[in-house]
């Protein structure tokens, strides 16, 4: 599983030129689901999302989390963090989960995602999505479940 948060000011989501999410100041998060992901994996990245420490404190230093700031949360499902570029010049997704699989654990992840911060937005899993953003810093960061699980 791999989750690419950005630090934003504001961000929102629209399909058919129709807003379906939208948040202030907070994290937007694309989420890759591969086929061997669980909910287990699921729990440790979600625990590790919301315990960041990526927002700024009295002291500019980069201390407090999301909750402490009052933050919220956009998550939008994005397979094609899964792109493998490796052969030639068009992608390969074939570790990417099969969409039954994915919908499956990225509905998992904003179910277990609310229980923590009630105000989740999201957006719609399959859908061609337009995402606008005020990036904050700019300051992403890249989550890999082969890296912290």
């Amino acid at each position: 599983m791999r989750f690419v948060i950005q630090r934003v000011m504001g961000a929102e989501v629209k399909t058919d030129q129709k807003v379906i999410g939208k948040i202030g100041k907070g994290l937007l998060v694309f989420v890759g689901i591969c086929e061997t992901d669980t909910k287990e994996i699921a729990d440790k990245m979600l625990k590790k999302l919301i315990g960041l420490r990526i927002f700024e404190d009295e002291n500019g230093k980069t201390n407090l989390d999301l909750k402490t700031v009052n933050g919220n949360l956009l998550v939008i499902s994005q397979f094609t963090l899964y792109a493998d570029c490796k052969k030639g010049n068009r992608p390969s997704f074939v570790r990417a989960g099969s969409p039954e699989m994915a919908n499956t654990l990225y509905r998992y992840i904003i179910e277990k995602g609310k229980e923590a911060l009630p105000g989740i937005q999201q957006g719609e899993f399959g859908a061609d999505m337009k995402i606008s953003l005020i990036n904050d810093g700019p300051f992403t960061v890249l989550l890999d479940s082969d890296e912290i699980c």
